[in-house]
């Protein structure tokens, strides 16, 4: 699954650590989803995109099997 959590973060202007912590998540998740090694989980992922105050669709994105 690709994401544009990277492109989002840096539009706003946050760390890594930053978002990190305002999700309540370490930094290395956050690299980790970054660089599409981890899929975080679905509460996670509402979490990110209520952050960001967008549907989870416009953040994630899934390319099927």
């Amino acid at each position: 699954m690709k994401n544009r959590l990277r492109e989002l973060r840096e539009e706003r202007g946050l760390t890594q650590e930053e978002l990190a912590k305002a999700l309540g998540v370490t930094r290395q998740t956050i690299i980790a989803i970054e660089k599409g090694k981890y899929d975080p989980s679905l509460k996670l992922a509402f979490k990110i995109a209520r952050f960001f105050n967008m549907p989870i669709e416009e953040i994630f994105i899934y390319e099927g099997d």
